[in-house]
């Protein structure tokens, strides 16, 4: 069977996370009437695949990645995850100024990947 590269496998994992992740910690907004407890149990047991997932996602990403990279593509995977959760799934619309922040967060992850000058 041929091996995925690292940074595929790590991507896609982190992608998968993250849509646990949301479901996780937004997907309740649209059941408002479930009790709190039910919504936290239901929350923890949507989040124990999100870490499934995750944690060898860093630990495979991680040497090929610097820790803060990894951060970063975290970062950046949660926004794109979101924005589409958002507009999808709760229906709300990305307005102008949320697509402005998204892209100021995008130009941070730049500098983190950049290499300057005797790096």
């Amino acid at each position: 069977m041929p091996q995925l590269p690292v940074p595929v496998l790590t991507i896609g994992l982190l992608l998968m996370s993250n849509l646990f992740m949301t479901f996780a910690w937004y997907g309740h907004l649209k059941f408002k009437a479930a009790p709190l407890i039910v919504v936290i149990l239901v929350s923890w047991g949507i989040a124990f695949f999100e870490y499934v997932l995750q944690v060898p996602a860093n630990r495979i990403g991680h040497g090929h990645f610097s820790a803060a990279q990894l951060k970063t593509i975290q970062e950046v995977i949660t926004l794109t995850v979101f924005a589409g959760f958002s507009v999808l799934y709760l229906g709300e619309p990305i307005r102008w100024n949320h697509a402005v922040g998204f892209v100021l967060i995008a130009a941070g992850a730049w500098f983190i990947f950049a290499r300057f000058g005797g790096e």
